[in-house]
């Protein structure tokens, strides 16, 4: 057994800057403004499936830097930062929980090295994005992330989405494992309203605590067992069953897990297939998710962290960065291309120059 600091104490150890505060405020209101629809640009939240090394996670939001900083006018990007791993039985549980991939499970140093990622990329200007596993260890860094979700494994748990509730981030519940969309809708709800619970205090304590209701809450069609749902009519019936819940009418769609079938080189087949329902009209649709490392694929999990390839997910396969960035370049050109024909989308020189730079860099 081992003592963990409070809250307050681990964040007083790794604090936020009043500068990282405001950054971290801007990008959650400018995930808000897109859900609500009065910024017309698509989220698109990149990244490993897993954390597992933080120097190609560095390097990794080295380049997505460059390329969000090229495609802001159409994309608002966020970083996939996901520490903490769900297993549908047992597994490695994520970079939090054994950050040294050996099982020693040293737990505290997991959260220091998250927290401290996550400070590095508030000084890069690269939002993060999670999904909330435990809302036990969530409270050690959710003050950094500009974007959460509730997974499709804990979208019907009463637990999280009462601790969703108390959030001051956009959260977005998964449709469950086999496709159903119900949880995820019923999540969302459940989340928008306040309720009572017992919770932890920022010192330790046990405390009955009351939420106010978040009202950023969305669903993430992230297809079933059995079937896909990025096509059109899966996000109609989603959005039927939002409305009909009282809920505001918007959906992200993951391109990974099930709507790929688990194999990354499908993940272009949602993407551009959502761009392509984007520009036919669909404004409900406010973002998409990629699973992209550095290398493509993924390789099995090893308690050596010496006989891992550097760069290649140790979870589920992703795309690798290049076809990464030719699949979202493609569709901030076919955006470009509805607004305003005779403009031609290009980098400016000083992103051009940043971008040979990010390409070269490896840590």
């Amino acid at each position: 057994m081992e003592l963990l600091p409070s809250y307050k104490e681990l964040k007083s150890q790794f604090p936020a800057s009043a500068s990282q505060d405001n950054f971290i405020e801007d990008c959650r209101e400018t995930v808000k403004s897109i859900l609500n629809g009065t910024d017309k640009r698509l989220l698109l939240i990149v990244g490993p499936c897993s954390i597992h090394d933080f120097h190609s996670a560095k390097e990794f939001a080295f380049r997505l830097k460059c390329l969000a900083e090229s495609l802001s006018s159409h994309f608002f990007i966020l970083m996939r930062v996901y520490c903490e791993k769900a297993r549908t039985a047992t597994g490695w549980k994520g970079f939090l929980y054994d950050p040294l991939l050996d099982g020693s499970n040293q737990l505290l140093l997991g959260i220091k090295k998250t927290r401290e990622l996550l400070l590095e990329l508030c000084d890069l200007r690269i939002p993060a994005a999670t999904e909330f596993l435990d809302p036990l260890t969530a409270y050690y860094y959710e003050d950094l992330i500009s974007w959460g979700s509730i997974g499709a494994r804990t979208s019907s748990s009463q637990i999280h989405r009462q601790f969703a509730s108390n959030l001051q981030i956009p959260i977005g519940f998964k449709n469950g494992i086999a496709g159903n969309i119900s949880a995820a809708v019923q999540g969302a709800y459940a989340a928008s309203q306040p309720h009572a619970y017992m919770a932890l205090h920022e010192n330790g304590w046990p405390i009955a605590t009351q939420s106010k209701g978040n009202l950023d809450t969305h669903i993430v069609l992230r297809g079933g067992e059995t079937k896909t749902n990025f096509d059109s009519h899966s996000i109609s019936e989603a959005l039927a069953r939002l409305s009909h819940a009282n809920l505001p009418e918007r959906v992200l769609i993951d391109c990974s897990h099930h709507n790929s079938n688990k194999k990354h080189e499908k993940q272009p087949i949602v993407f551009q297939s959502i761009i392509d329902q984007v520009l036919a009209g669909n404004s409900f649709i406010k973002g998409l998710m990629i699973e992209s490392h550095l290398y493509a694929g993924n390789q099995p999990f090893h308690f050596n962290p010496q006989e891992l390839r550097y760069g290649v997910s140790i979870t589920d396969s992703c795309l690798d960065w290049n076809s990464t960035q030719t699949l979202i370049e493609w569709g901030a050109h076919q955006l470009q291309e509805n607004l305003n024909p005779s403009k031609k989308l290009s980098l400016s020189s000083e992103s051009l120059f940043s971008s040979m730079i990010c390409t070269k860099l490896k840590s």
